[in-house]
């Protein structure tokens, strides 16, 4: 009797286990937007709005100048578009993408590299703030002092208690030592403060990424050490201050050369998820890693995607506290490069793959938001041989909070 009971509490207890796994999230068929822009049109970014909407940016490249421009998102459609900044010495890079970023109500912060010689990697970081949504625009200033004729580029952004704060790829050390990761916070009349080294070598051109947390931002990027290992790295920043960066894994890609792809983050709480790109053995492999405390120590990694992910280019976005979207570029049998999507949950387990759209063009970044019940996407394609925007959305179906 005693044995019947004990295998019926067990058979009983199956059920209720699997109740409290939580679903992985369903995406809905993807819609294609327009997006307010000329052509030709490059480097698409998106970042969070102050309403929790979207803010899409991108440059346009004409003769003699070149412009960085940006739309809001509202009622599932961007608004026209409006002008951050016009600058001869504009750097437009497929890689290295400028952007417009909210920082307080009717505030903004816009970045972009420009040339300060005449040179091929020879440009500043320029920043420039707007406190009415954008119709008008500060003197533009650099977020770095060392006016060094060398590299400055790939930027995140985070929230700082006396000012916005940025990361940023710094190439005054090179080529003697290599390239450094930098941090500063500007105020919003463009004064810097707490300039500071965070990592004295590192990737030469992987972008970095930065997600807030309940104990503070948290920061990836592509480190180098002197045996050319470049694995992800993770940098926490705590009472004001960056701590000395860690693998997030120990992947040991030995590669002599700049790989251009960099790792995304996304936070929720204290749970943090980090995806990335490697190249290591098997092969080319976008895996993710998740953190219960704040980026502090990380779970084994989980393989995404594998096979034909030649081209990374990973995204990551928060759906709920349980689960994650990841999105990434891959060369597809039509000759073409799928924007793939598949959810991810806390726990490691992965929904389908799906593909949400398509480009002709390889040297492209899909960014990837979420915006309430949809996921926001945009990249660079092609239209009549010029460089366009695309973008679409996608519902989120059965997320919970």
């Amino acid at each position: 009797m005693h044995q019947i009971t004990r295998v019926l509490i067990l058979f009983l207890a199956v059920p209720l286990l699997a109740c409290t796994e939580q679903p992985l999230p369903v995406f809905g068929e993807s819609e294609p937007m327009t997006v307010p822009s000329g052509k030709p049109a490059y480097g698409p970014r998106l970042t969070q709005s102050n309403n929790d909407q979207a803010i899409l940016s991108w440059m346009e490249k004409a003769e003699g100048e070149s412009s960085l421009h940006f739309s809001a998102f509202a009622i599932d459609a961007w608004k026209p578009s409006k002008t951050a900044a016009v600058d001869s010495g504009m750097f437009v890079n497929w890689a290295d993408m400028p952007a417009v970023t909210a920082i307080g109500p009717d505030s903004l912060l816009a970045y972009w590299l420009s040339y300060t010689a005449d040179a091929t990697y020879a440009y500043q970081v320029l920043t420039a703030f707007s406190n009415d949504d954008g119709a008008s625009w500060s003197t533009p200033v650099s977020a770095h002092t060392d006016g060094t004729p060398t590299e400055h580029g790939f930027v995140s952004t985070f929230t700082a208690d006396t000012g916005t704060g940025l990361i940023w790829l710094d190439g005054r050390e090179t080529p003697d030592q290599g390239m450094t990761l930098r941090s500063a916070i500007l105020d919003a009349e463009g004064n810097r403060t707490n300039e500071a080294v965070m990592d004295d070598l590192v990737c030469d051109c992987c972008q970095t990424d930065i997600a807030e947390t309940d104990a503070g931002p948290v920061a990836v990027y592509r480190d180098r050490t002197s045996e050319e290992v470049r694995d992800i790295y993770v940098a926490r920043n705590l009472d004001g201050q960056w701590q000395t960066g860690v693998a997030v894994s120990d992947d040991g890609w030995v590669i002599s050369g700049c790989p251009v792809n960099g790792p995304s983050i996304a936070a929720h709480g204290q749970r943090v998820v980090v995806v990335w790109f490697t190249g290591a053995e098997p092969g080319p492999t976008v895996k993710a890693a998740m953190s219960k405390d704040g980026g502090k120590s990380f779970s084994e990694p989980v393989v995404i995607a594998q096979q034909d992910v030649v081209q990374g280019r990973v995204a990551v976005s928060v759906i709920d506290q349980h689960s994650f979207a990841v999105s990434w570029l891959e060369k597809d049998a039509k000759g073409t490069y799928a924007i793939n999507l598949r959810g991810l949950s806390f726990d490691g387990r992965l929904g389908r793959v799906e593909t949400v759209g398509r480009t002709s063009v390889a040297r492209t970044f899909p960014q990837m938001l979420r915006v309430r019940d949809e996921l926001i996407f945009a990249w660079t394609d092609e239209m009549n041989d010029l460089s366009k925007v695309a973008s679409v959305k996608v519902p989120i179906i059965g997320f919970y909070d």
